[in-house]
This record gives structure tokens, C-alpha cells and sequence, in this order.
């Protein structure tokens, strides 16, 4: 029952030492970031394109627009930044 223990703890700090090399990515590289928060914001924006246009567009077409919606969004946002407060950039 140790060798089994054994394995474990080393397996767990593993995963640790693992967690702590993403968090410290995480926090140099922020890209990576922002496309998994739209992908998971895009979840909740395709179905609602689904639903809207009553199944004339397939699911894969209504990804899509949902994505392509959200980064016109972005653009705009950034834009509208960058026209305003154009010391920052």
C-alpha cells in the first residue's frame, strides 16, 4: 500500500508544480486568456443565434456569426479606446 501512496503524492505534486507553471503563464500571456473567455461567452451568444433565425442557419453557421458578432464587438470597443485615449497606445 505505500509504493501506491508513493505514486500518488508524487503524481499530486506533479499536478501542482503543473498548475503553478499555467498560473504563472497565465499571467505573462493574457491572449491565450481572452480567447478562451470569448470561445466560452460565445456558448452562451450562438445559441441565441440559433433560436433567433428559427433553424435556418446550422449550428456550425450560427457559431460563427456568434464569433464573428463578438469580435466586431471587440474591434469596436478597442477603436472607440484608441480614438479617445490615444496616449495610451
Amino acid at each position: 500500500m505505500k509504493p501506491f501512496q508513493l505514486r500518488r503524492t508524487i503524481a499530486t505534486s506533479q499536478v501542482l508544480e503543473e498548475i503553478t507553471e499555467i498560473w504563472c503563464q497565465w499571467r505573462r500571456q493574457k491572449l491565450p486568456l481572452y480567447l478562451f473567455l470569448a470561445m466560452c461567452f460565445n456558448l452562451v451568444v450562438a445559441p441565441v443565434v440559433y433560436a433567433a433565425t428559427s433553424q435556418q442557419l446550422t449550428r456550425s453557421q450560427s457559431w460563427g456569426v456568434g464569433l464573428l458578432g463578438l469580435v466586431t464587438l471587440g474591434l469596436s470597443i478597442y477603436l472607440f479606446f484608441v480614438m479617445f485615449v490615444p496616449e495610451k497606445f
